[in-house]
């Protein structure tokens, strides 16, 4: 169980955030000077370099949101050139893919940060520059809402549906709760996306069913939906039946099984959920009314947040970086795990620091939703561990100092099962590596308590709409 520092405070970070987005600054530099964009985005490193791993192309986004990320940090315009020339040269191709589920990670990432500096007025305003951001962003959303399976409740009615992974139509993958963003923003700007017959369709309906959809069967309870059911566990993956609409089990891809807790998939929807609830304030009662009405939808994304919160609080070592699966096999052979530091080098099982970071960012933004709402002791609760996991990962062994190593956050997994990660020689596990998501994510949780100690606007996604 994480050990909550109870009187850690944001600007007792300041010093290590300082030291790390020097570090970061070195590693954008890296890549963007040696490496070879011939092979694709570059997803995780080997030996300290990046390279690719063909599956889908979700990580390009992080590659040049990141830069994005240090020029808010930074104000080096170094990074903001490299950043929006990037996103203008590189980018289209993500707004039109109709064949993944990551439009939030590509495009949110890149275009809707951009949009959101320009309304900061941390960037110059430019008419045009600003439709061009905003039209990505509006038709990012449509044509991931257009990945739609619609199923049924359990009570065997219509219950909505869900915006299907790259797996194909039965498949809803715990981690789309954050390309939600997209629907979310793009119904925000005004977008009326159509379908056949000029039918159209509800961005924000869909966001909010989706979000529904991985709340009900990617999130348990404790309320006996199986022999492995408690309270804020995750299935990495949820599987329907397309002919009728019915659900039918939990899977993984990343994890163990469909019956233990993959942590990066927990970790994404700790952070989706309390980002979703701090969208519903920019989004009028009218709006949600006809949509279940907003206490109801509320409740809904509360539940989920605290349930998963919970869960990685019980369920991660003491200093806040979690294995990779909660039930990964050889986890007993390293005995009271849980009431020690991690370990990110054992024989056993690999730590997984990407699902730190994304969780960190879900625990302080959980947190402080609560504080506001006026329920302090639970909002401390998830605040404190939120400090207490970046405090963590500001310094060794998480942070890459090495300058020959182009990763930022050290000990990220990306696909245990299959065997994707680099095993250094004389090891039985993978450890010392780094990937896209936890490096642009730890700059993400970074750049939050940045801005708050600096008393700058509240870090959220949809600051891109005005």
């Amino acid at each position: 169980m994480i050990q909550i520092n109870s009187t850690l405070t944001p600007s007792d970070l300041s010093a290590k955030l300082n030291d790390f987005w020097a570090l970061s600054a070195q590693k954008i530099r890296a890549i963007a000077d040696h490496y070879d964009v011939a092979k694709g985005s570059p997803v995780f490193t080997v030996q300290g370099q990046y390279t690719t791993r063909g599956w889908t192309e979700w990580t390009q986004g992080f590659q040049f949101g990141a830069a994005i990320l240090q020029f808010d940090a930074t104000g080096d315009e170094e990074f903001l050139d490299y950043g929006r020339k990037n996103t203008l040269s590189v980018m289209a191709p993500h707004v039109s893919h109709i064949g993944v589920h990551d439009h939030g990670f590509n495009n949110v990432s890149t275009n809707g940060n951009l949009l959101r500096l320009m309304h900061e007025g941390k960037i110059p305003f430019n008419e045009w520059e600003k439709n061009f951001y905003e039209l990505a962003l509006k038709i990012s959303g449509a044509v991931q809402a257009s990945r739609w399976t619609t199923i049924k409740g359990r009570d065997g009615e219509a219950s909505g549906g869900f915006i299907h992974s790259f797996n194909g139509p039965h498949s809803l993958f715990v981690d789309t709760i954050r390309s939600c963003r997209a629907l979310v923003v793009s119904h925000q700007l005004g977008h009326v996306f159509q379908g056949e017959n000029d039918v159209k369709i509800n961005l924000l309906e869909r966001a909010l069913q989706h979000i529904k959809a991985t709340a009900d069967y990617a999130v348990y309870y404790g309320e006996g939906r199986d022999s492995y059911d408690i309270w804020g566990r995750t299935a990495h993956e949820s599987v329907f039946n397309t002919k009728d609409g019915n659900y039918r089990c939990p899977n993984s891809q990343q994890g163990y099984t469909g019956f233990s807790t993959w942590t990066r998939g927990l970790a994404w929807a700790m952070c989706g959920f309390p980002e979703q609830l701090e969208a519903l304030s920019h989004i009028s009662d009218e709006a949600l009314e006809p949509l279940g009405g907003r206490a109801s939808i509320e409740a809904m994304m509360l539940k989920a947040a605290r349930a998963t919160c919970d869960f990685f609080i019980a369920h991660t070592p003491t200093d806040g970086v979690p294995y990779w699966d909660t039930g990964a096999p050889n986890l007993h052979k390293l005995g009271n795990y849980l009431d020690r530091p991690a370990e990110p080098i054992n024989d056993h099982e690999p730590v997984d620091s990407s699902a730190a970071a994304i969780g960190a960012q879900g625990l302080l933004r959980l947190g402080k939703y609560l504080t506001d709402k006026g329920e302090a002791a639970d909002g401390q609760r998830y605040w404190q561990s939120g400090l207490t996991v970046m405090d963590t990962l500001l310094q060794a062994p998480y942070v890459s100092t090495d300058p020959e190593h182009q990763g930022l956050l050290l000990h990220s997994i990306y696909h245990r099962p299959n065997g994707w990660d680099y095993v250094p020689e004389g090891s039985k596990i993978p450890y010392g590596e780094s990937s896209m998501w936890g490096d642009y994510h730890i700059r993400e949780a970074a750049l939050y308590l940045q801005r708050i100690i600096n008393n700058e606007p509240y870090y959220a996604f949809l600051n891109c709409v005005k």
